[in-house]
């Protein structure tokens, strides 16, 4: 079954949610960025044009590229399409049969993967239920993850949690994520910045993140 139109909302600010409980600073050898479930399924419930869409793409998109700048893992999760029964379980009680392989399953164009970008097979709403993430961290050496995507208050706020439960920092990104609703995604932001994590804005974590040194960048033309 395919997902509901999702209405038009503006994005939250930070005056709209508490504050963090923690005062982590993103830094750029410990991080990994998590681009969670940006699909052409997900995404067409969503006029494109308008936010929260709008402003989700373009942010996910700078921080991309500030990764690619500095190095930093650029890791997409991406549901396989055509799921069997054994694979889908009881998320069948809740979203049906999924999206179907093709178009739907794909990352829309405006932030698809790059060559040098990861791409993991997601089963579940947290990003590392049956998935090498945690490996994966682990093999770059990162304990920070910087979570954007859809939706705020499903995979993008369980995978929060369960980084946290691993050891891993969740940084979730309030206007680089999005949700069903803006109820729903400032309850997802409140939960994280109070219980698991740090919330912070696209622009907040590139300054948290700064630019690229001599050597990445002479690593990057070589």
């Amino acid at each position: 079954m395919p997902i509901p139109p999702i209405a038009p909302y503006p994005m939250p600010s930070a005056d709209e949610f508490t504050a963090d409980q923690v005062d982590w600073i993103a830094e750029p050898g410990r991080s990994a960025l998590l681009i969670h479930d940006m699909q052409q399924y997900f995404l067409d419930a969503y006029d494109l044009y308008r936010d929260p869409a709008r402003t989700l793409i373009a942010n996910i998109a700078k921080l991309r590229d500030h990764c690619h700048q500095l190095d930093i893992p650029v890791i997409y999760t991406m549901q396989p399409g055509d799921q069997h029964p054994s694979r889908r379980g009881i998320l069948a009680d809740f979203w049906g049969t999924g999206m179907a392989e093709g178009a739907d399953t794909e990352v829309i164009a405006a932030i698809a993967p790059e060559p040098q970008d990861i791409q993991v097979t997601k089963w579940r709403y947290s990003a590392f239920q049956r998935t090498d993430l945690r490996e994966l961290l682990g093999y770059y050496g990162r304990d920070q993850l910087l979570i954007t995507g859809v939706y705020t208050h499903m995979g993008c706020m369980l995978s929060a949690a369960e980084a946290f439960m691993g050891d891993v920092r969740p940084f979730l990104v309030h206007d680089a994520t999005a949700d069903f609703s803006r109820d729903e995604h400032i309850m997802a932001l409140n939960y994280v910045a109070r219980r698991c994590g740090a919330v912070t804005s696209t622009d907040e974590l590139i300054r948290q993140l700064g630019t690229a040194t001599v050597e990445s960048a002479e690593r990057r033309s070589a």
